[in-house]
């Protein structure tokens, strides 16, 4: 679902995840370029109205967040990614990223290993 919003709200939903619930003048002052507080409370709104925030009363008035779990919200993203420029290919996918990266560690590549080896031990269980 995230994947299909707006460049705008995709943003406001992003300020959300990296610093959880949040009220309206607080996301206005988040934002690298200024918005009205009403046009950020109409997306709000909306995006409340398409089941990716929701409103909760706090002390401070209503207060947002996503409804959606950061971890789950990345892996749907993720496999957007994966799907749309890499043919569905996960191998691709890591080889690209693992491109990427200048310089791995030790530790990155025992993490890395570890994982693969779970992945193997989970597909054969």
């Amino acid at each position: 679902m995230l994947n299909n919003l707006p460049p705008r709200e995709r943003q406001i939903v992003d300020l959300l995840y990296v610093h959880g619930a949040m009220a309206v003048a607080d996301v206005c002052e988040a934002l690298p370029d200024k918005l009205s507080a009403s046009a950020v409370r109409a997306m709000l709104t909306r995006l409340e109205q398409k089941g990716a925030v929701r409103r909760q009363m706090s002390d401070r008035g209503y207060v947002f967040s996503p409804v959606e779990a950061e971890s789950k919200a990345s892996v749907t993203a993720l496999g957007h990614v994966v799907r749309t420029f890499f043919n569905g290919s996960t191998t691709h996918a890591a080889s690209a990223l693992l491109g990427m990266s200048e310089k791995l560690d030790d530790n990155d590549l025992d993490e890395l290993e570890a994982m693969i080896a779970a992945a193997r031990a989970k597909k054969g269980a």
